[in-house]
């Protein structure tokens, strides 16, 4: 049986570029090399795209050659641009390993849905408004989910200090992994913190602290056929999680600890299970995601976030869950593979 061509696009010139590279690299690890021909797309930091052999130390280094994926459908790949003439390799399907701006955003999926070629994941609706934490509660909320209390900050607008209550979370409304991320305890720390939102979206989320435990449900699949992974929690020493800034993440984190399965009573464990299908449809996801909500100290859930790529690292969420409910990355790789080619 001949391999299927399989695409996989890494690294990025978001913020999450590194955590995109670990993420390939696990991937690599633990894909079915007998079953799929990997084919290695390395995007620099700076924009670039390489056709690699890996995403090992030094795929960036220049010795991969330029290739694009072509919009042109009769193409259904890449174009390998190699010794002055550009040569083609057709891919059977996509998986973009991508984080934040033009990997999660719908920009990927765009060109991905312009060329024709498969791909693994959301879609363009889906991932454009999952990315856009506004809009993502908004949805959220008509389909009678809790969400934060928020208000968004466009550009060159700004909040009156006064008219909020203590503390809020501000945050920009379309980046991940807490990027530009503060808590805002007094008046006096809102300026300088709408400041550091605006480093990564000039749309500024501001949303009031949900005073709870902060859960998590790995998705997987589309429509009626969904597989959760085991709920896992953060346990937090102090500050809030944000383990993809950290210098080692792969040793521990300094103030969290994913407790997985989750320390919590079974019918908690089903509601957040059953709460993240129900998030997972409302906003068409497909594919994966993983779901993040708060428990609060009555049992009831509100959303927090939802992330149509998540990190597939060593030290993610989002494989530990789902390893932990049975399903190792390879597996979880194959279903995501299959499902993509099933919808072509």
């Amino acid at each position: 049986m001949a391999s299927v061509n399989v695409g996989i696009v890494f690294g990025g010139s978001s913020e999450e570029h590194p955590v995109s590279v670990k993420s390939a690299r696990e991937v690599a690890k633990s894909l079915d090399t007998a079953k799929y021909e990997p084919f290695w797309i390395g995007v620099t930091q700076s924009g670039e795209w390489r056709l690699c052999d890996g995403p090992d130390e030094g795929w960036d280094g220049g010795s991969g050659r330029p290739v694009v994926l072509s919009p042109d459908r009769s193409v259904h790949g890449l174009l390998v641009l190699d010794e002055g003439k550009y040569d083609t390799v057709r891919l059977d399907v996509v998986l973009p390993v991508l984080h934040g701006r033009f990997g999660e955003d719908g920009a990927m999926q765009g060109l991905l849905e312009l060329s024709g070629i498969p791909y693994a994941g959301c879609d363009v609706q889906s991932s454009a408004l999952c990315m856009d934490k506004s809009l993502s509660y908004v949805v959220t909320r008509s389909a009678g989910i809790p969400t934060p209390n928020f208000w968004t900050v466009p550009a060159g607008e700004s909040v009156e200090p006064g008219r909020l209550t203590y503390p809020v979370f501000v945050k920009p409304a379309r980046s991940g992994s807490s990027f530009g991320v503060t808590k805002v305890t007094r008046e006096g720390e809102l300026a300088d913190a709408l400041e550091a939102a605006r480093q990564y979206d000039s749309k500024v989320l501001i949303e009031e602290a949900v005073v709870g435990s902060e859960v998590g449900c790995a998705v997987l699949g589309n429509g009626a056929d969904l597989v959760t992974g085991e709920v896992d929690r953060i346990s937090l020493s102090h500050g809030f999680f944000r383990i993809h800034q950290e210098d080692a993440p792969e040793t521990g984190s300094e103030n969290s600890v994913a407790i997985v399965p989750a320390d919590v009573p079974a019918e908690t464990r089903r509601l957040v299970q059953e709460t993240a299908k129900a998030i997972y449809r409302a906003l068409g996801c497909r594919g994966l995601a993983r779901v993040d909500l708060f428990l609060k100290e009555d049992g009831t859930l509100v959303l927090n976030e939802v992330n149509t790529l998540p990190g597939l690292t060593s030290y993610s969420r989002y494989p530990r869950m789902m390893a932990a409910a049975g399903l190792p990355l390879g597996d979880v790789l194959d279903r995501l593979i299959s499902s993509a080619l099933a919808e072509k």
